[in-house]
């Protein structure tokens, strides 16, 4: 788990792809790749095995040494996350796994890329840049004006929310320490949005509050319509 606070910008220091492409698939990317990434200050406790977040994606470390990290990525990742864009010497925002008991300065981030965006617009203020991020349908019901929603691994505060795209205001900071200060219009970008949203989702789909026993009120729920006629509560037998 992850808090979306960029630890270091990193870099893409080689590229090996391992296999081969499926026949046909044109410029599909290969079976999987090896990227080694260049993070001094992740890499100062990561062994083999760690996690750490590039770009956003939980990836698992294979070596470590040098200041340098290696991590096998697989085609599927490569296809519906922005690192099949990536070439040696693109710079990556990096974050290691939160410890327990620390701070969660973000919010609860998981690592696993839900879609990507493009940026499409960039107006600059005088002490902050709004950025606008093309938003797929899917993931528009999850973003919500003053949610979370995290960025090429960063967490980020929506100012509003579209049906198709999203906006996010950029402190000096987060231009100066994070790959959002060089994507331009046009570049791709990986977002995960709120897992909260998720599971809330999911639990209203099923008409119930798991280990309650009590429907979720609605359109067809009595005791919603008339509170008076209630449902028995399993609480020591008291009624509603």
């Amino acid at each position: 788990m992850f808090t979306g606070i960029v630890e270091e910008l990193g870099e893409i220091a080689a590229i090996e792809e391992l296999g081969e492409a499926p026949s046909g698939s044109g410029d599909a990317p290969a079976d999987f790749a090896r990227l080694r990434i260049r993070g001094p200050q992740v890499t100062v406790d990561a062994k083999h095995g760690d996690s750490i977040a590039v770009n956003g994606v939980c990836l698992t470390v294979v070596e470590a040494a040098d200041g340098e990290f290696t991590a096998d990525v697989m085609a599927e990742t490569l296809r519906r996350s922005s690192l099949g864009a990536l070439a040696p010497g693109s710079p990556v925002n990096l974050e290691r796994p939160m410890a327990l008991g620390g701070r969660l300065g973000g919010h609860l981030v998981q690592g696993h890329v839900d879609g990507t965006g493009v940026i499409t617009e960039r107006v600059p203020g005088e002490r902050w840049e709004i950025v606008t991020v093309s938003l797929p349908p899917e993931l528009a019901r999850y973003v919500v004006d003053k949610g979370s929603i995290t960025v090429d691994g960063i967490s980020l505060t929506v100012v509003e929310a579209g049906a198709d795209h999203f906006t996010v205001s950029l402190i000096p900071t987060t231009l100066a320490l994070t790959t959002l200060g060089s994507k331009q219009v046009g570049d791709p970008v990986n977002l995960e949005v709120d897992v909260l949203a998720k599971y809330v989702e999911r639990l209203l789909a099923h008409g119930t509050v798991p280990g309650a026993g009590l429907p979720v009120p609605g359109p067809q729920d009595p005791a919603a319509a008339d509170p008076a006629r209630g449902a028995a509560d399993t609480r020591e037998g008291v009624v509603r």
